[in-house]
């Protein structure tokens, strides 16, 4: 378990009982290397480190979610005390949201509903994160880890220096299941440039989003446009479906579906030069594409798949619409 989030007196006890024989007992393999002194009249002193990885968890009205999320956070095995912090950065929740991550022992950032951008609410959370995090941590209020040691995994990727960013992946462009982690490069993102990271439960290095935050204009899609600058930068993201998460909406209602699609589309839009998309290349999308379904009648038919369609469709048409003058 993640140690920080227990009481201070307990904190102090077991930080009090690992000092036997002089010794400050480790929890784990990931140490943080910035560590704080404070004074103990009992023991001397003791070690708490600064936080390591920083968890932003972007919320609202997640009453019936936020909990068990924040519990599979705490759950995380494999850190230090003190190694792991949580921000939670609420966008107007009319619900009690923000006392439950209060009471969980979350820090809690709060910001008008008007004022949310996927991007300017992660920038947020990062920029109110401790300087010492060299990880970030992006994770919806509904993304729920499918196992203690997710975290860990997760923060492992970045040992490689070249490492951008990482999440989890199920499908290749193509939509065959992937066997493994594939290293998204240049090449790689030359061939699928709209494939690729996810802050829906993903992480980026601190150090280069301190360089360049991502873009809070956007409407969506800031995670793929951030990842595809340091890509061409010469860095690399990791997509491995060990590090996937519970997250799913593929059985949202069709009105939030075509929304989404439609948002994404137009933030692609902004930073990808696609292609003019009509009627008929939606005609033909919905009659040969078929991937994620197992027929090509349960395909044709669905009307999830139409709602995204629908919305795509409508959004790549705005994305080409001439600006105002």
């Amino acid at each position: 378990m993640i140690d920080g989030w227990r009481s201070p007196i307990t904190r102090l006890a077991k930080s009090m009982r690992g000092h036997e024989n002089g010794m400050v007992r480790r929890t784990g393999r990931h140490r943080s290397s910035h560590a704080k002194m404070r004074p103990n009249r009992a023991c001397g002193p003791v070690v708490t480190p600064s936080p390591d990885i920083s968890v932003i968890i972007r919320a609202r009205d997640e009453a019936g979610s936020i909990g068990r999320c924040l519990g599979l956070v705490r759950s995380q095995e494999g850190f230090e005390a003190g190694a792991v912090e949580v921000i939670v950065v609420d966008s107007g929740s009319r619900d009690d949201t923000v006392a439950i991550a209060a009471g969980s022992g979350a820090r809690v950032i709060s910001i008008p509903s008007c004022a949310f951008t996927f991007g300017g609410a992660l920038n947020l959370g990062a920029g109110v994160a401790s300087p010492s995090s060299r990880v970030f941590v992006a994770l919806s209020a509904h993304a729920f880890p499918l196992d203690s040691g997710w975290l860990a995994r997760l923060a492992a990727t970045f040992e490689d220096p070249v490492v951008a960013c990482a999440c989890g992946e199920r499908f290749a462009p193509d939509g065959s299941v992937l066997a493994g982690p594939v290293r998204f490069d240049g090449a790689v993102a030359a061939a699928h440039p709209s494939w690729g990271y996810s802050n829906a439960a993903g992480a980026f290095r601190a150090s280069l989003w301190r360089e360049r935050p991502f873009r809070a204009d956007l409407p969506a899609c800031e995670d793929r446009e951030w990842a595809l600058h340091w890509i061409s930068q010469g860095y690399a993201c990791v997509l491995d479906p060990a590090l996937l998460v519970d997250h799913d909406h593929t059985h949202d209602p069709m009105v939030s579906i075509y929304r989404r699609a439609r948002r994404e589309a137009v933030g692609f839009g902004a930073f990808l030069d696609m292609p003019p998309y009509g009627v008929l290349d939606l005609a033909r999308e919905w009659w040969t594409d078929l991937r994620f379904y197992d027929s090509p009648a349960r395909a044709r038919l669905s009307h999830r798949r139409a709602a995204r369609l629908l919305g795509a469709y409508v959004g790549r048409r705005r994305a080409h619409l001439p600006a105002p003058r």
